[in-house]
């Protein structure tokens, strides 16, 4: 068994599994992010702090169309299978991208289901999320990245209802630099320009059918969490963004899940500093106004 606290792991995200009682814990594992990908693992665990595994979830077949920047894997349970969304670097173009695994298992093995990643070819993408609207109809939410656009992107795309393309071209639901609290920086490799970031966005539905969505950036080189809410309930927005972070310590792209016991907990990885990043699972509350204040670590941290 190993504790929370010896877990390094970038972007966790937690599946809670109602059939077994189990957390299961995915992340960024690797230990050299920019480096030749290993794959994704999974620790598993009934209490947020003793956890079996890692257990390897994901390895790539010599064909896979990516063998670097394996990132942000999430998994989501649709339509009796589990689909992992991730993060890769194309091995056409070198470009970053999000694309879908399946597994009929939550310890895997998960194989490819998208032929490729299915954020835009050129683009430089990253850390796709799933969200299914009140229709039913499944939507793609990434983040168009800083590196090519300067003012990163939050977008979304329509898929398919099999996951495995997507429906017309994406559209931007809002840009870093809309939200008061992210601080731009200068690049050596862009000088002359403002860059802001977006990072791990993750939509959520609250108890009283408000639609948030989680997600990154930097003030003053600082990484930091942010939320923002659609004002018409679905993904298309507007949207409107907390003036402040709701994480300011150096951590960020997070998720929020509900525990076996019934309460919602943030969990983000902090600090944002290899190798010391580890998981935090955070007692948040929801106040009469539907927004979040995060609490403060649970005792199992």
């Amino acid at each position: 068994m190993v504790k929370t606290k010896d877990i390094q792991i970038r972007d966790p995200y937690i599946f809670p599994d109602q059939k077994t009682g189990n957390y299961y814990l995915y992340g960024s594992t690797d230990k050299n992010i920019w480096g030749k990908g290993t794959g994704f693992d999974v620790y598993v665990s009934p209490d947020l702090n003793n956890w079996e595994g890692p257990f390897p979830v994901f390895r790539p077949e010599e064909d896979f169309y990516s063998e670097e920047n394996f990132w942000a894997p999430e998994v989501h349970e649709y339509k009796g299978h589990y689909y992992m969304f991730a993060t890769f670097l194309r091995k056409d173009n070198g470009c970053r991208g999000t694309g879908v695994l399946v597994s009929d298992q939550l310890t895997g093995p998960f194989k490819p289901h998208s032929t490729s990643p299915l954020t835009p070819e050129n683009w430089y993408s990253l850390d796709g999320t799933l969200f299914i609207a009140e229709d039913g109809k499944p939507w793609l939410v990434f983040c168009h990245e800083w590196v090519q656009v300067s003012d990163g992107q939050i977008c979304a795309v329509q898929l398919q209802d099999n996951l495995m393309d997507v429906i017309g071209d994406p559209i931007i639901l809002f840009h870093a630099s809309e939200a008061r609290w992210p601080t731009s920086f200068q690049h050596k490799r862009f000088p002359g320009q403002n860059n802001y970031v977006t990072d791990g966005p993750f939509v959520f539905t609250l108890p009283n059918g408000e639609l948030g969505m989680l997600w990154a950036s930097f003030i003053n080189n600082v990484y930091a969490q942010g939320v923002s809410w659609s004002r018409t309930g679905n993904i298309q927005g507007p949207w409107e963004h907390d003036s402040e972070a709701i994480y300011q310590n150096n951590g960020g792209h997070g998720m929020i899940f509900r525990t076996f016991e019934g309460s919602f907990k943030l969990t983000l990885h902090a600090p944002n500093d290899t190798p010391n990043e580890r998981p935090l699972f955070l007692d948040i509350a929801i106040d009469s106004d539907g927004r979040i204040q995060v609490m403060g670590k649970s005792e199992s941290n």
